[in-house]
């Protein structure tokens, strides 16, 4: 009885020892007479017992690490509080057992000189804009050592900068000044562009003024050619008119009757007025003169022979 309950009992420790559940996500490395032999994936796996045994055990999953915060000195000899994280994952589980005895705190140390190697080769206002070439830089760098360790560095964030409290009093008075000027720039600029507006707002209504008067002359001009027109074209027409009456039957006993009228009716006005007149002697003067002025109207008359 004791005998079997013996047995019983080594053959629930062989079962025990042989049977290895893997949780998801996980590997465990597995040694056989002190030898790396196989990595157990997720899932039940089998294990020979007193000869194998799971060594090391692996999470691949992504693992977020603080790095102690440090002090760098920028290129302007500035010192400057740095804390960051980093992301790493293990993707290797044979070389993250093997090849090194402490991959994590390889990680750490290897990011804390590599950062203040990059922050070293920047001004402090550089450090402050370049956060993702700092980081990318880190990344870069630590990615490539740890793939001997069998992780992969997926990403490295920079937390915190803190420069010393005389730079960041320097710092505020620095942005103070910059915020005063670009009020001034602002505000000189305002009265800048308020005299132009309103110089181009003069020289528009000076322009317009102008325009104005020169459409008033131009509107005047052809106003008093149009009427100098019309005269002209009434006058013309008259002379016509009196042309073909002078052509007409009885048309030069007509004008010099009315010659003969207007010769007496300008006697007659001129012996109103206390005027000194000479009158000819001979009538018949008057008569030659009424003649002459036939005479040069007939050669003025359109038409006339």
């Amino acid at each position: 009885m004791a005998i079997a309950l013996v047995l019983a009992v080594i053959v629930a420790i062989f079962i025990v020892r042989t049977l290895r559940i893997v949780p998801q996500q996980h590997e465990w490395v597995v040694e056989r007479l002190g030898k790396f032999d196989r990595t157990l994936t997720p899932g039940l796996n089998f294990v020979v017992p007193f000869i194998e045994r799971v060594a090391y055990k692996h999470s691949l999953k992504e693992v977020p690490l603080d790095v102690p915060s440090q002090v760098c000195i920028t290129k302007d000899n500035t010192q400057l509080q740095v804390d960051g994280i980093i992301y790493f994952q293990v993707t290797d589980p044979m070389r993250a057992s093997y090849g090194s005895s402490n991959y994590v705190f390889a990680i750490t140390q290897l990011a804390q000189t590599l950062l203040r190697s990059v922050i070293g080769k920047m001004e402090l206002d550089k450090t402050f804009e370049e956060r993702d070439s700092i980081n990318a830089s880190v990344v870069n760098a630590l990615d490539e050592a740890a793939m001997n360790w069998g992780v992969k560095v997926l990403r490295y964030e920079i937390k915190d900068l803190t420069p010393p409290a005389e730079i960041l009093r320097a710092m505020q008075a620095q942005i103070t000044a910059e915020r005063e000027k670009r009020a001034l720039i602002a505000a000189s600029e305002g009265r800048r562009q308020e005299q132009i507006n309103i110089a181009t707002g003069e020289r528009e209504a000076f322009i317009a003024r102008s325009e104005g008067a020169k459409q008033a002359e131009i509107n005047k001009a052809q106003g008093e050619a149009a009427a100098i027109t019309a005269v002209a074209d009434a006058t013309a027409g008259a002379i016509r008119m009196i042309a073909e009456a002078i052509r007409s039957p009885g048309g030069e006993q007509a004008v010099q009757l009315k010659v003969a009228e207007r010769a007496v009716d300008a006697y007659s006005h001129l012996a109103q007025k206390n005027n000194t007149m000479i009158v000819p002697g001979n009538m018949s003067e008057v008569s030659a003169l009424i003649a002459t002025a036939m005479a040069l109207m007939k050669a003025k008359a359109p038409g006339s022979p």
